[in-house]
Formats: C-alpha cells, structure tokens, sequence
C-alpha cells in the first residue's frame, strides 16, 4: 500500500521516536542502534537525561512542542504535537495534510512504561500522596494511542520487546503488521494491568476500616461491584498438581514483600506447583506463630509445628512431631535459618523438599547445600521480614467465577475467650491451648490439633466427622498424648469426642462454642475434669 508520499505505508520505515520510560532496563542499548541508523529520538524528563549521559543524541519534547515541562513532570507529554504525530493515520491524505498544516511530525516508534505505582504501593510504610503521585497519566495515553495507531506504529512497553524489534527494524527498518498486532495486544494488558492495581488499591483504602474493625464480618460495601484482577507469569511450572496437567505461576502487580511469589530462590531444583502450595502454608502457619517457630507441611497439611527457646530446638520438635510424615515435606521458618537447625535436617534418615525463611546464614546454606544427600535439589528460598497477616482479600476460583473473602490471617481477641468448664486452664496449658489454636487454622477441616510444650503432637484433618479427626489426631500423637492440649477448628456437634478425648489423658481443649449440645459438652469436659475455653470464632479452611 502506497501512501500519500508515495512510502510503502503497510509498514512504514522507522524515521522517528519518542521515548518515555520509568524502567531504564536496556533503554541505551536500544536507542544507542536506533540513533546510529539515523532514526531522530524524542525524549522528555529523566529519559532524555538518561540517553544524553549515555551519549546518545535526543531531542527535547520540550523543545519541539514549545510547551514546557510542568508541575513536577505532571505535565510533558500530553500535547497535539506529540498524540497528533502517533495518531495519524499514514493512508489518509486529509490526516498526513493536517500534521503538515500544524508542523507537526509523525512518529513510527513509541517506547513507553509506566510509573512503578504497583511496586511503590507494595513498599511498608507508603503514603497516599506517594501513591498518587505514582499514577502514570500520560504514559498511558502514549501507549493506548500507539497501540490503537498499530496499523502504522511501533509500539513497546517492555525492554523484553526491545530486541525483536531490533530485529526486523535492522532488516528493513521497518516493523511487520503481525509484530505491530502483536505489541499493541501487549500493550493494552499493560495499561489495562496498570489501572487494575490502582483500582485496587482505592478499593482497598475503602475497605480497610471495615476490615480491621470486624474482619470475619466485612460487608457487602467492601467488596466493590466489579472485581478485576490482572496477574503477570512470573514462571512456567513443569506441570501442576499431576503431571498430564499444564501450570504456571502468576504475581499480583502489587504483591508486598514477604509474601511467596516475591520469594528469592537461593539455591535447588525448579519449584513445582505442589511446593508452591505447601511453601505457601508453611509461610502462612508459621506467620501466626512466637519466633522462633517452624512448620512441617505435607500435602498442604502441617505434620509438625513448634515454638522454642531456640531455633534449633523448634526445628527438632517440629520435626519430631511426625517423623514419618515429615520425610519429604516443606519447612517454614519464621526466624533465619541458622546452623543448628541445618545440622539436624541434614542428618541420614531426613529428606527435606524444601524450606522458606527470612533468611539463611551463612553457615546453614553451606550446611544445607553441601553435607545432606539431597543437597543438590534441595529449594531454598528467602521472603525477607515475615509480617503479620492483613485481613487481606483473597480469591477462589469456582467453576464460571470466583468467590473472594477476607484472608482468615488476623489473630484472635482472647478478649472474648470464655473458660466454660469448672477446671481452669494451667498457665501451661494456656500457652499450649494458643499454640494449638494457632495451627488449627491452617489444618483443612474438620481440623483437630493436640499439642503439648507448644509443640504439634497429631493431626486430624478433612475428615467428614469430627470425631474420626479427633481419633486421627490422638493416633498420630501415641504415647505422646497424655497431658496434651486439643484444638478444635468449629464446635463439637456432640460430645462422643470430649469422653474420646478424657479416655485419653488430654487435659484441656479449646474451641469456638455455638452448638446448640454445648451445655452437654461442657457437661462432659466437667465429668471428666477437664478445662475448655470457648474463643468464639470459627477458623474452617475449606
């Protein structure tokens, strides 16, 4: 197709480009070629200055539109000489008339992204006026009118894309409709991306007073009436939860530090699907445990927890609570990682998947890459600072949509905490109560915990009556049982489970209350002098 000049106007030579980046990755590389080729580069801000110490030859937008820059760099790009250069269209004579009457000059290259808005929102202590001033306005304009103008403009917003562009444009200086379709698709995920997080954090700003001050009970109002959600591929998976099935994991734009997706991998095999879901719950439980803590998972259930003067200590009694079940599992840790807790994992006769923590020193990597015979495949991986949990919303899909809810991650109010029973809790049995309690939350219910030195001694989990769970869990403890604590993740319908638990020796229980046979089951807590709290809340995890 010929054009008004007489060009081929299907796709037209690459003469001119402006360029408005926030990620400077590999920005001088591309622009460096492209200026050397002869192609006029228009920049404006901290990209102009960035290509001019790298030597590069740029014109200022200032400059060409006459307008300029303003409000602390609000105010650069957002002008006709700039939006009537990319939007015109090359086939029509009336559009290339109208750049030539206003002395405006068309541009075949846009390579622009965006303000970090997501990473800033992420950071702790962030402000609302950091956040705002963080939303791109005329970074978004420049790739929406690229990409709609596809059929004559080059279009990129990630240094990624730099290179196959490069590729044609040094073939014939010129880019193919199929890239240009292509680039403009990736573009508007971009921007699209982009004003998701920003929708989101304005919901969250609404939302978040309702959801510290009743978190089990937000209300339709902190939900918005339309949910969108855009994720970024951070990795293709080997395959999912069996091997005949694809997988892939995806990050939120604004995931904060200490959350797994932002996890560092310092050393082992390729994550699979199936780690990443009990890397996720190891983190989960041992975010809502004292420090020291350490979590034993296997098939996304803990087999062990525990709480210690010493990290060492805590790995040795997590471990110990299910020696069998935890060959093969995932560990979280909630402080770094340190030699004594190396030690004991790498001994013969324990195999480790993999373990998530704030950090390793370096004697315990050097421990864990080096002696155990697993060494080699071992995953390790860092998240930094662990937090606390948020009340967050979460998402989960079910088949034509998703259902959301506020993350069960926020501790309770032993406030409302009842002693129901004639027996009172010991302080001892206190602490273990809360360490039980704590775990319960994170077992698939029905869930039954039995600790003891706050230590997980057995679980029962998923099973359809509580009482199976409660025999689970009081096998799974042996000998153990005597003198241990139970936690109960929702009320005992019955009390078949309190005479199982008395026969055998566990000497205080704690859960939410609300049947409508409580009366008979504190009744027979009493007979059988045990202590019991009611907490008055219900923790399933479905």
């Amino acid at each position: 197709m010929q054009g008004p000049t007489g060009k081929n106007m299907t796709s037209p030579q690459i003469e001119r480009a402006i360029l408005s980046v926030s990620d400077k990755t590999g920005l001088a590389e591309f622009a460096r070629e492209l200026a050397a080729a002869g192609v006029e580069l228009y920049a404006s801000g901290g990209t102009r200055r960035h290509l001019e110490e790298a030597g590069i030859p740029v014109r200022e937008v200032a400059a060409y539109t006459g307008f300029p820059e303003m409000m602390d760099g609000r105010l650069k790009t957002l002008h006709p000489k700039i939006h009537g250069g990319i939007l015109a269209r090359r086939d029509r004579p009336d559009d290339m008339a109208s750049l030539a009457e206003q002395g405006i000059v068309p541009f075949e290259l846009v390579v622009v992204n965006l303000y970090p808005f997501a990473e800033t929102i992420s950071r702790a202590g962030v402000t609302v006026e950091e956040a705002i001033e963080q939303i791109d306005v005329g970074g978004p304009t420049l790739v929406r009118g690229a990409a709609k103008n596809h059929a004559f403009v080059t279009i990129a917003c990630e240094p990624a894309q730099y290179g196959r562009i490069l590729e044609q444009f040094r073939a014939t200086r010129a880019t193919t409709p199929e890239l240009r379709r292509e680039l403009a698709g990736a573009a508007y995920a971009h921007t699209g991306t982009y004003d998701t997080a920003i929708g989101a954090y304005f919901a969250r700003l609404r939302a978040k007073p309702q959801v510290e001050d009743r978190p089990w009970r937000a209300a339709g109002e902190a939900f918005p009436e339309e949910l969108s959600v855009t994720l970024r591929r951070e990795a293709a998976l080997r395959y999912g939860e069996n091997p005949h099935q694809a997988a892939a994991v995806y990050a939120s734009p604004d995931a904060t530090p200490g959350s797994l997706v932002r996890a560092k991998q310092l050393h082992g095999k390729e994550l699979s699907y199936n780690n990443l879901l009990d890397l996720d719950s190891a983190l989960a439980i041992v975010r809502s445990l004292r420090v020291p803590g350490v979590a034993v998972l296997k098939h996304n259930n803990p087999c062990g927890a525990a709480t210690a003067a010493s990290l060492g200590a805590a790995t040795e009694r997590a471990w110990d609570g299910d020696p069998v079940s935890a060959f093969g599992s995932v560990l979280g840790f909630n402080a770094p990682v340190d030699a004594a807790s190396a030690e004991f994992l790498a001994e013969p006769g324990r195999f480790v998947e993999a373990i998530v923590a704030p950090s390793f020193t370096p004697e315990a990597f050097e421990i864990l890459t080096t002696k155990p015979k697993w060494k080699a495949n071992v995953r390790l991986l860092t998240v930094g600072a662990i937090e606390p949990g948020r009340g967050e919303r979460e998402l989960r899909q079910i088949s034509g949509g998703m259902l959301c809810q506020t993350a069960d991650d926020l501790p309770d109010d032993e406030s409302t905490w009842q002693v129901v029973t004639a027996a009172q809790p010991t302080d001892a049995q206190l602490a273990d109560l809360r360490f039980a309690w704590a775990v319960c939350r994170h077992v698939k219910s029905n869930a039954i915990t039995l600790a003891k030195e706050q230590t997980l001694l057995g679980v029962g989990a998923g099973q359809m009556s509580r009482v199976d769970s409660v025999e689970i869990a009081i096998s799974k403890a042996g000998a153990r049982v005597g003198g241990s604590v139970l936690a109960s993740d929702a009320f005992f319908p019955f009390e078949d489970s309190i005479h199982r638990a008395a026969a055998a020796g566990i000497a205080a229980i704690i859960q939410p209350g609300g049947s409508r046979r409580d009366a008979e089951v504190i009744a027979a807590c009493n007979q059988h002098g045990l202590a019991m709290i009611f907490t008055g809340s219900r923790h399933f995890r479905h």
